[in-house]
């Protein structure tokens, strides 16, 4: 970064040698390429959460190796690594296939498949040159001419081949060092995109075994290649794609390893602020945008927030709206009763605690609440604040919190998406409650559940027991987003002698407070609804759950009681 020329910001480029033809804003990060090489690890994978630097890192790793870019020290002048003599001489000396899947989505495996087939045309299409050498025979050639009018062909008697698809990066690491005399480096960028995209979809097996097989002979069984380096979000399970794979090392978000060559540091951001006369924002700054951890270093910035915020001068959820978070929002939507209890907890400002695997195995995320707190923390959304090692079955539990203040107003985002502006019997309710109308709360409330009941139940093995928990779960966390300014509302908390469901504290003394309790038919128990939900009242006054807000100045006559019962969709509020 030329801090005296205050180089423009420049939005979105992830070509380097285009970022730095424009003499754009960047922040040097080219020490990495020296830390990598030095390691000198075989097949090096880095996961790291979206929109930080992971696509522009790679193509400053081609721009340095590829001998595409021989003679063009140009582009790496006053950097970091251009500072080494032995580097120099490096520069542009290595046959480089550059491989993207950041574009390959597909809502059915032959879509996606037809995605990673352009992906790897792409790849063959920027060494075209190979077709006038003299080193390849005919037949060889034939693969460019395959992928690229055959590929997504509508004539399924000229679809490619899995059997070609699959060894194609092989044999184009073949041809390369055939021709340059050297073995390839191989740079991997979104890896997991596909895979992800398999299991929103529901294709995955059949995504995990081409892939499989793709990774095998490409990063595994590949006597051409020199070296590799991948990218994604997440560390797909070892059993899923990687089973073949003892070469392998992995570098998360957990990992010392790497861990400033992503992301923006404190020092880089604040260097950046002083330069553009924004030093006064530096507070504002790390409240918005600080607080991802990468290995133990808890000052990482991501670099999309901080580069929007350089050009516009604007706070704003920047780095969070470039992504729909769908797969977030229906894990957590459609996760158990506990996952939702744990997310009011975390946007209370607390941390729950877990163990965590960081391996993500997609096909537990949702069965596994430590699945699922694995996704988030390795997407950026959570940060750990703590770690505990368990001698007796030898994991790590982690005590995990909401990374910052742009990604609290994400996940409020999101989750009044749940229940949008339009959704008229949802908003009824809410005011009912407020005004404390019994009547229109059964009446909007039974709407509500009828409309939304099966979007809170999206568990694998749902349970008639379990159906109403996930929706009532799930709609106190809508009141704790909508109703934030109002309330301070809390969910399974200890008060008097057990734990209620849900308290709403009064943030003003026009507001009541509110004890609910929910109750679901079992007919060992309630003959009715109407038994139920006097059951429900009758455990808020014996257990005393009011003590706990009387004790913060809330009078008695100032409570109100509901009892809420379920049967399936069915609903009977009750007060006291």
């Amino acid at each position: 970064m030329e801090a005296s020329m205050n180089p423009k910001v420049s939005i979105g480029i992830q070509n380097f040698e285009k970022l730095r033809k424009y003499r754009a804003f960047y922040v040097d990060k080219t020490d990495f390429i020296r830390e990598w090489w030095e390691n000198a690890d075989e097949v090096t994978l880095i996961t790291r959460p979206r929109r930080f630097g992971k696509t522009l890192n790679l193509s400053m790793m081609e721009c340095f190796f590829s001998t595409e870019f021989a003679g063009r020290g140009d582009l790496f002048e006053d950097l970091s690594v251009w500072k080494h003599e032995k580097y120099r001489q490096l520069q542009g000396t290595y046959p480089v296939i550059f491989v993207s899947f950041a574009g390959v989505k597909g809502s059915s495996f032959e879509n996606a498949r037809d995605g990673i087939i352009g992906a790897l045309d792409n790849a063959f299409q920027a060494h075209i040159g190979l077709a006038d050498s003299k080193a390849l025979r005919r037949e060889e050639l034939l693969i460019f001419d395959e992928l690229h009018t055959y590929g997504v062909s509508a004539d399924p008697q000229k679809v490619i081949k899995d059997s070609v698809v699959v060894r194609s990066l092989q044999l184009l690491c073949s041809y390369l060092e055939r021709c340059y005399g050297k073995k390839v480096l191989v740079f991997l960028d979104e890896y997991d995109t596909p895979l992800q995209e398999a299991y929103v979809f529901g294709y995955w097996d059949k995504m995990v075994d081409f892939i499989r097989t793709l990774f095998n002979l490409t990063f595994k069984t590949n006597p051409f290649l020199e070296r590799a380096l991948l990218t994604g979000i997440t560390r797909v399970s070892k059993e899923s794609i990687f089973s073949d794979l003892n070469n392998l090392e992995v570098v998360t978000t957990t990992s010392d390893k790497y861990c400033t060559a992503f992301g923006f540091t404190q020092d880089e951001v604040f260097q950046a602020l002083d330069d553009r006369r924004f030093s006064g924002e530096k507070e504002h700054i790390k409240f918005w945008y600080d607080g991802f951890t990468f290995g133990r270093r808890n000052d990482i910035f991501n670099p999309w927030s901080i580069t929007k915020f350089l050009d516009s001068g604007q706070y704003g959820p920047h780095w969070a709206d470039t992504s729909s978070n769908r797969l977030v929002s229906e894990l957590i939507m459609g996760g158990t009763a506990q996952i939702k209890m744990d997310m009011e907890a975390l946007l209370d400002g607390q941390w729950v605690e877990t163990e965590l695997d960081e391996q993500i195995i997609f096909e537990h995320l949702k069965r596994t609440k430590g699945a699922v707190w694995s996704l988030l923390m390795a997407s950026g959304y959570l940060k750990p604040v703590d770690r505990m090692f368990n001698e007796k079955n030898g994991k790590y539990s982690y005590r995990l919190k909401i990374t910052n203040h742009e990604v609290t107003a994400m996940f409020r985002s999101m989750i009044s998406n749940w229940f949008p502006e339009d959704h008229t019997s949802y908003s009824n309710f809410k005011e009912a409650l407020m005004l404390g109308d019994l009547d229109y709360m059964n009446q909007f409330m039974n709407e509500v559940s009828q409309e939304m009941f099966g979007s809170f139940d999206t568990g694998r093995r749902p349970s008639d027991q379990a159906n109403p928990e996930r929706f009532y779960h799930g709609f106190v966390l809508g009141l704790v987003v909508d109703l934030a300014g109002r309330y301070h509302i809390r969910s399974n908390r200890q008060s008097g002698f057990g734990r209620y469901d849900v308290m709403m504290e009064p943030k003003n003394q026009e507001d009541d407070g509110i004890i609910i309790e929910f109750k679901v038919l079992e007919s060992r128990k309630d003959k009715t609804l109407e038994q139920a939900v006097e059951n429900a009242l009758k455990q808020i006054e014996e257990k005393k759950y009011d003590t706990e807000l009387i004790a913060r100045g809330i009078s008695q006559n100032r409570i109100r009681h509901y009892g809420f019962a379920f049967d399936g969709q069915k609903v009977l509020i009750g007060e006291r």
